[in-house]
């Protein structure tokens, strides 16, 4: 096998029951095929250029990098219609499910980001939506239920298990093979059975193609490193995968939770071993340790297979962030820049002040995947502002 076919030197695959094997290779078949269909791929560009707003600009914080001392640069992905990089993936799978003929989309979110690019992809091309959120996902992104439901998706409360992210996905999967013939399930992330890891890459390497050619514009160069938070890593692969065979560095900021002496955290890639999970291989965290992460789409207790060939074969390098270094960062950015990220984002700041702290990386660019506002209530715990 090979990447093209789900296999990621040993990670990824398809470990599912058998009755999904026939549609999950018919979706595979679609979107080997479709992705090669320049009709689709037009449609598609056209959509993220009309109604997402890209492309994205790649921003040189110049008060950030005078502050941290380096050159960093943010690919703009805030600034999209919903505020994150997850409507890209969105459309892209929407527009599929509508070529096969599919009548309702369902899926999985943690933070909420992907369950409202979801919802808009539902509303835009008049589709049921069902969106699995786990209870306490939804007490702490009230925000994003309420714009989930705004727009026409039934938002379902998963109170199984953690009642998070993982439960989520399991329920979301059940419901899949349930409804098999008229469901398409959108998946969220570079995560699960083949061919969702490579279809939603696809989806999302318009990050890095961008920002690739606005480095040589704009910088002259390409940059040292390319630095993004990590969850189930779809921002991050989207990043990475344009600068894959450059000689640009890669990095990944996961959740550290409490710290490294901590049994509350969120970084398979960085404390975790190999497993199957969601019907994949790849790096999961160990049985005694507790899923947390102070920001709810990284609270995972999985990762992208990709993301585990990049750590086994060294192509990439992979941190765990504490919740107090995020949070550390969320603020810095918002007081140097006037921009201020989502929590998740904030992982990936904090990994880039690390890679100027211990390297001799002096350009970075940092994949801003989301902006903040769904995490004020958060954030409003843990500073006294006045």
């Amino acid at each position: 096998m090979s990447e093209d076919t789900g296999d990621f030197e040993g990670y990824g695959g398809r470990h599912v029951p058998e009755m999904l094997e026939e549609p999950l290779e018919h979706l595979a078949e679609a979107f080997d095929g479709i992705v090669r269909d320049e009709a689709f791929l037009e449609e598609f560009r056209s959509i993220l250029r009309q109604y997402a707003g890209r492309p994205t600009p790649l921003y040189h914080a110049e008060n950030l990098s005078e502050r941290w001392g380096g050159e960093i640069y943010l690919k703009r992905e805030d600034l999209l219609h919903g505020g994150a990089h997850k409507i890209n993936n969105a459309v892209g799978q929407a527009l599929l499910a509508r070529e096969a003929g599919k009548e309702r989309l369902i899926a999985e979110t943690g933070a909420g980001q992907h369950g409202t690019a979801t919802a808009m992809a539902g509303a835009l091309f008049d589709m049921d939506t069902e969106i699995y959120m786990g209870r306490k996902d939804i007490e702490r992104q009230r925000m994003n239920v309420f714009r989930m439901r705004l727009m026409g998706a039934t938002v379902t409360e998963v109170t199984r298990g953690g009642e998070g992210l993982a439960d989520a996905v399991d329920t979301a999967l059940e419901d899949f093979a349930q409804n098999i013939e008229a469901t398409h399930y959108l998946v969220g992330s570079v995560v699960g059975p083949d061919p969702f890891p490579r279809m939603v890459r696809e989806f999302q390497s318009v990050i890095g193609k961008e920002a690739r050619e606005q480095s040589l514009e704009q910088i002259g160069h390409l940059p040292d490193a390319a630095v993004a938070c990590v969850g189930g890593g779809s921002n991050a692969i989207g990043l990475f995968h344009a600068f894959r065979d450059d000689d640009v560095a890669f990095y990944g900021g996961e959740g550290g939770g409490e710290g490294a002496d901590s049994q509350r955290h969120a970084a398979p890639l960085d404390d975790g071993s190999d497993d199957v999970i969601h019907g994949m291989k790849t790096r999961v965290i160990d049985d005694d340790t507790e899923v947390h992460s102070v920001s709810a789409g990284l609270d995972y207790p999985g990762v992208g297979p990709e993301h585990a060939m990049f750590r086994e074969t060294g192509r990439a390098q992979y941190r765990a962030i504490t919740d107090d270094e995020a949070l550390d960062a969320f603020r810095t950015l918002s007081e140097e820049e006037g921009i201020i990220p989502a929590l998740e984002t904030s992982h990936g700041l904090a990994m880039a002040k690390r890679v100027l702290e211990e390297t001799d990386h002096e350009t970075i660019v940092v994949n801003l995947s989301g902006r903040g506002d769904k995490d004020m209530e958060t954030a409003a715990e843990h500073f006294d502002l006045g």
